[in-house]
């Protein structure tokens, strides 16, 4: 690993909570979202975590096997739809309802989509202190070489 490994390890970290973030903060925008371009109310999303470098092309297999130890970050590997069903609600005024009156609504708990949230908010900060403490390092190993 080199001097600014942990830089790069949190960066990814950095990267993929600010991807949550923003999933989820579309979540929680498009709780009542009844339309969307593909028809039907809006899909609740999901951000998928994977260890970068998990490619199983022959240079990281042949790493692998002579023991070559690669300490790696964090990637997105996707983003996937919620496959729930959608809330129906009787509301017969609204325009999406349907001939009994009900209304497909998405399946988004505010709750749920909070807790995600503050997760994420919470691992983007802790890897900012990592980058933080690197820093830190790098500087106290300047100052001795001085």
């Amino acid at each position: 690993m080199n001097l600014f490994g942990v830089m790069d390890i949190s960066a990814s970290a950095l990267q993929a909570e600010r991807v949550r973030a923003e999933v989820t903060a579309s979540n929680m925008a498009n709780a009542e979202t009844t339309r969307t371009a593909e028809g039907g109310p809006y899909r609740r999303q999901q951000v998928v975590f994977q260890t970068q470098g998990q490619e199983t092309n022959f240079g990281s297999s042949l790493m692998a096997h002579l023991g070559s130890n690669t300490i790696g970050g964090v990637e997105i590997a996707g983003v996937q739809d919620d496959a729930k069903a959608p809330v129906m609600r009787f509301d017969p005024g609204h325009p999406d309802a349907n001939a009994n009156g009900y209304v497909a609504y998405p399946d988004i708990d505010p709750l749920t989509e909070m807790v995600d949230l503050m997760s994420a908010q919470r691992s983007y900060g802790m890897n900012a202190s990592a980058v933080q403490a690197e820093k830190n390092m790098i500087t106290s190993s300047l100052d001795i070489l001085k």
